[in-house]
């Protein structure tokens, strides 16, 4: 009788990122309908939380368990240091025990924001190596991909993506930036997000009712000396937005992508004190989207808040902090409604949403439609993955 196979799944996943974890789902749910009997393990960020929320078993992504925090003290700089070569032989060991490891998703090979290239983009270069070292295929599904200024992370994104056995990425974009990394593109192919197969979750609309999403938004790698006027620039617009809405008598839903973006909402919610405001809480991405499913309209700035609200069929305006958001908003059919957070001004954005209101019927249309089209992409995209690598027989 052949065995199950042994697949594993691999990122920041359960450390507070609801697109990651959408992301996470997606794969997840395909895995259990097309190889039931599969062993899956998850090496993570946050392994407390998959273990719990999913019931699969779960190992650290990294030996230092404050890796991501900024070194302190002496002993946190050599902790960190320490951790590097521990998780050397850690991630080796549990590529070792896989038949396939996946990447699902997420802007694995993006420096969009903020990042430090010996922190996750190390993580993933010892997954691909690894795997090229106990003969474990590695496959980074639908990623994200972008140029970096930094001479290091460019480095350590290229082998990483290099000594994957797969590759296949969310968007355009994101393949021709992996070509300037060095990476052969030629067999690799572009699918949707992975969150374009999650399913639709269907509830009450609330009359007049608009969604914003918010973010905490610090700019990129190169606004970290303004990062903190970034923030309350973009703070303030968003605060001055909901209150239009709500002064309007609109119900306004404020809804977050990442646990840092709860900050955001705290600071609005304190400044305008109105029943018309709400802010459920999500710990999920299918949460978001149930939540979401009861607005009419959608402003937001998170990508996976804008895609959620696309997949909803939802007319969206997007406040983009990434080429990444362009693109989405463009291949769904709502390329005028994509600008740049960091220019918008409060008069505008109100301008621009009302002409997104006026369009509403017609581009309801539109989304449902290409929806349906990324949908059917991403189950050809799974079938292909069960196809070149789990054998024949394997469940």
């Amino acid at each position: 009788m052949t065995p199950p196979a042994r697949i594993g799944l691999f990122g920041l996943l359960g450390s507070g990122n609801l697109g990651n974890d959408g992301s996470f789902e997606a794969v997840l749910g395909y895995l259990r309908a097309a190889h039931p009997d599969a062993e899956i393990s998850v090496m993570c960020g946050g392994p407390e939380v998959v273990a719990s929320r999913y019931g699969l078993e779960t190992t650290a992504l990294n030996w230092y368990a404050r890796e991501y925090r900024t070194a302190s003290g002496p002993w946190s700089v050599v902790a960190k240091a320490m951790g590097k070569l521990i998780d050397i032989g850690r991630t080796a060991a549990w590529v070792r025990r896989q038949d396939l490891v996946i990447v699902p998703g997420m802007g694995v090979l993006e420096a969009t924001l903020p990042l430090r290239p010996w922190g996750f983009p190390y993580s993933l270069l010892l997954l691909s190596a690894s795997g090229r070292l106990v003969g474990t295929q590695v496959a980074l599904v639908s990623v994200g991909a972008s140029a970096s200024g930094h001479r290091a992370t460019r480095s350590i994104f290229g082998w990483a993506a290099r000594l994957a056995s797969y590759r296949s990425y969310r968007d355009e974009p994101s393949r021709e930036a992996a070509r300037a990394l060095g990476v052969d593109v030629t067999a690799d192919r572009v699918y949707p997000d992975l969150a374009f197969a999650l399913p639709v979750p269907a509830e009450p609309v609330v009359p007049r009712s608009v969604g914003v999403g918010v973010m905490a938004y610090h700019g990129g790698n190169d606004d970290r000396s303004r990062a903190g006027e970034l923030y309350d620039s973009y703070v303030d617009t968003m605060t001055r937005f909901v209150a239009k809405l709500i002064g309007d008598g609109r119900p306004v839903r404020l809804f977050t992508g990442d646990l840092a973006d709860r900050q955001v909402v705290g600071e609005i919610m304190a400044a305008l004190d109105s029943p018309l405001l709400s802010a459920p809480e999500t710990a999920t991405l299918a949460e978001l989207m149930r939540a979401m499913s009861t607005v009419e309209t959608v402003v937001a700035t998170r990508y996976h808040n804008v895609l959620c609200a696309l997949k909803l069929a939802k007319p969206a305006l997007s406040l983009g902090y990434a080429a990444k958001n362009e693109v989405l908003m463009t291949r769904l059919g709502l390329g005028d409604f994509c600008f740049p957070v960091r220019d918008i001004e409060v008069d505008d954005l109100l301008s621009r949403f009302t002409e997104l209101e006026d369009r509403a019927d017609e581009l309801r249309g539109t989304l449902a439609g290409r929806g349906t089209e990324l949908t059917r992409s991403l189950e050809r995209q799974f079938a292909g993955l069960s196809a070149t690598f789990l054998p024949k027989g394997v469940r």
